[in-house]
């Protein structure tokens, strides 16, 4: 593994030039093909690009580089925390609750969503 260190650093080198370059082009083309036309905006050039997509990282975060894979659906953490919490308490209640509360409960969610089932069905969803 130590023989491949020196081959590791400039190969990761370019490839991090070469994934800001692309970054920077993307954000240029689009930015060109779609501002000016729709909102009469200045066009960019190369640098202005890459300084506008740094500004949406600093305000936005993004790029799904935030390491672990624990969240739900890509959330951040305080909202995958809150999804956690909100999925045990509905749990808890659903788990004290009568069956008469749950059919009422499933009434309920029909009425509101619009979601009729067939009348063969015993109300379960697949």
């Amino acid at each position: 593994m130590r023989k491949y260190w020196p081959l590791i650093i400039p190969v990761a080198l370019v490839g991090f030039a070469a994934f800001i370059f692309i970054g920077g082009e993307v954000v240029k083309l689009l930015w060109n093909w779609l501002a000016p036309p729709l909102f009469g905006l200045p066009v960019l050039n190369f640098w202005q690009a890459l300084a506008l997509l740094a500004l949406c990282r600093i305000l936005f975060g993004g790029f799904g580089m935030h390491g672990g894979g624990g969240h739900r659906g890509g959330r951040g953490r305080m909202a995958g925390r809150m999804a956690d919490r909100m999925a045990d308490r509905f749990s808890d209640r659903w788990q004290h609750m009568s069956t008469e509360e749950r059919e009422r409960f499933r009434q309920r969610v029909r009425d509101r969503c619009g979601f009729d089932p067939s009348p063969g069905n015993s109300g379960t969803v697949a």
